[in-house]
């Protein structure tokens, strides 16, 4: 295993050090290092709070800041933060008006924050994502897994609530955005967890994991490697298949590197999948290309293609200004 680190065992804390240093005008890092928040909080907003393994960076600390999160809850490597986290961050971004959990659908996830938000005695609302259609038919108790598009759900929602909505209005728009929003992914090669010192898996030089979860769980099949234009061709028919009808429709189409892919074979991708759905009638009329929510150094990607109509182009454009995303401002 090579690795820029200096221990396994510190690794979390020491880049969490200097993510908060580096972007010091942004965010701030809460006590015993268990959030990130933005630096300057704002009053009487409804506060939007997410959380979950570290190793997908930038999501979810990357994403603090003007027109998206107000806090972050940083776990282990793969790991769920804790229901502790979670009350820290609350009572460190609660502005008075309630607070929105963003939350990937994974069990541990879930069931943390959602202790969290029983023992917090706050008015705390929940948005789960799971947009991942890699799993057709799901074993994982709590089903599809929230994976890439949750990027485009802390945006979208992070946008309204910068004009002031409800938490309740907050919500519905969250599982709105949600449901329009649709990902898969697939693996060139493995991730290396820096306390494990070895593969997740392993795959051959010909071999790429189609379907791939972002902790490395295994996907549709094991495949042969093949053309960037035939692996989009089969990602993008199944989230079309799993979207219904959206020809005459446009979308946000998402390219997102899994942490170990140059942006030069994302582009390869970007232009395969963006040529796809205007053959099916989709319009991407909004683009995002970039390493967003990873699997530290596995090579790969997913596409995310999320439905949108006026008011939510408008929620896209509208200014953010985080570590890993920024425009408008």
């Amino acid at each position: 295993m090579k690795k820029l680190i200096n221990a396994p065992s510190t690794v979390l804390q020491e880049s969490l050090d200097g993510f908060a240093a580096a972007h010091a005008d942004i965010v701030a890092l809460g006590a015993e290092r268990k959030f990130v928040r933005r630096a300057a909080l704002k009053p009487g907003k409804v506060a939007l709070l997410s959380g979950g393994g570290s190793g997908h960076e930038p999501l979810h600390t990357g994403f603090v800041g003007h027109g998206m999160l107000d806090a972050a809850c940083p776990g282990q490597v793969f790991t769920s933060p804790t229901p502790d986290q979670m009350l820290a961050a609350v009572d460190a971004v609660d502005g008075g008006a309630g607070l929105l959990f963003i939350v990937k659908n994974y069990e541990g996830d879930v069931m943390n924050f959602e202790m969290a938000r029983e023992m917090a005695g706050r008015q705390i609302e929940t948005v789960v994502t799971d947009d991942d259609v890699a799993v057709e038919t799901s074993t994982h108790s709590t089903g599809r897994r929230g994976v890439a598009g949750t990027l485009i759900v802390e945006k979208l929602v992070g946008a309204a609530a910068e004009q002031g909505r409800n938490l309740a209005a907050l919500k519905a728009l969250g599982e709105r955005v949600n449901a329009a929003t649709r990902s898969m992914g697939v693996a060139l090669t493995s991730c290396t967890v820096p306390e494990a010192g070895r593969p997740t898996f392993e795959i051959g030089e010909d071999e790429i994991e189609m379907g791939v979860g972002i902790h490395g769980e295994p996907g549709r099949r094991r495949v042969k490697l093949a053309p960037a234009q035939t692996l989009a061709d089969e990602m993008v028919s199944a989230i079309l298949s799993d979207l219904g009808s959206v020809s005459g429709g446009e979308a946000i189409l998402l390219v997102n590197g899994f942490g170990g892919t140059p942006a030069m074979e994302l582009y390869v991708m970007y232009q395969a999948a963006r040529l796809l759905l205007d053959k099916h009638g989709v319009a991407v009329s909004r683009s995002l290309v970039g390493s967003y929510v990873t699997s530290l150094d596995m090579a790969g990607c997913s596409l995310t293609v999320s439905m949108i109509d006026d008011e939510l182009r408008g929620l896209w454009d509208a200014p953010v200004h985080t570590a890993a995303l920024r425009w408008g401002r």
